[in-house]
């Protein structure tokens, strides 16, 4: 038998720096808390089996997102997904303490590919080039799904000002 690839402290820290954006990024595919906890909990336990040596915190963080978001999608790829809605994910992001505000409730409710390309650029800060990476997609792909989720959000915001 080999020697582990990480320590036991290497690997804590790297959880402690990433894991609270590792369950944003699951939390937008799953939309539950247990779900989300189950796609944190393979996306740690994929990395403790990697042999990937990062060059950087960031490269680790992108690395853990790119996984994330793989493991998300090959959840959703099996048969016994999409039980949950927008609703039931509101009710449990109060219990998980992880603060929904009336902007990402409304990116929350978008098609999962431009959730996934909004929240990755709005709100962990990525560029278009480092989502098409992580999501194995072409740039031009990334820009389409952003200017698509951006039209949708501000049709939304639009159309609730004219309700007032």
């Amino acid at each position: 038998m080999g020697s582990l690839l990480r320590t036991n402290e290497e690997l804590i820290q790297i959880y402690n720096r990433h894991v609270k954006t590792v369950y944003r990024v699951c939390f937008l595919y799953m939309k539950n808390k247990a779900d989300t906890e189950d796609m944190v909990q393979n996306t740690f336990l994929r990395l403790m089996n990697d042999k990937t040596v990062f060059q950087s915190e960031e490269h680790e963080k992108a690395w853990l997102i790119r996984t994330a978001i793989n493991l998300c999608k090959d959840y959703y790829r099996s048969w016994w997904s999409r039980t949950l809605g927008l609703d039931k994910a509101l009710e449990v992001s109060v219990e998980q303490g992880f603060e929904i505000d009336e902007t990402l409730s409304k990116v929350l409710a978008l098609p999962p590919k431009h959730r996934a390309a909004i929240y990755l650029y709005y709100y962990e800060g990525y560029s278009t080039p480092e989502i098409a990476e992580m999501m194995g997609k072409p740039q031009s792909t990334v820009r389409g799904w952003l200017h698509a989720g951006r039209k949708r959000l501000k049709l939304e915001i639009e159309g609730e000002g004219e309700l007032a």
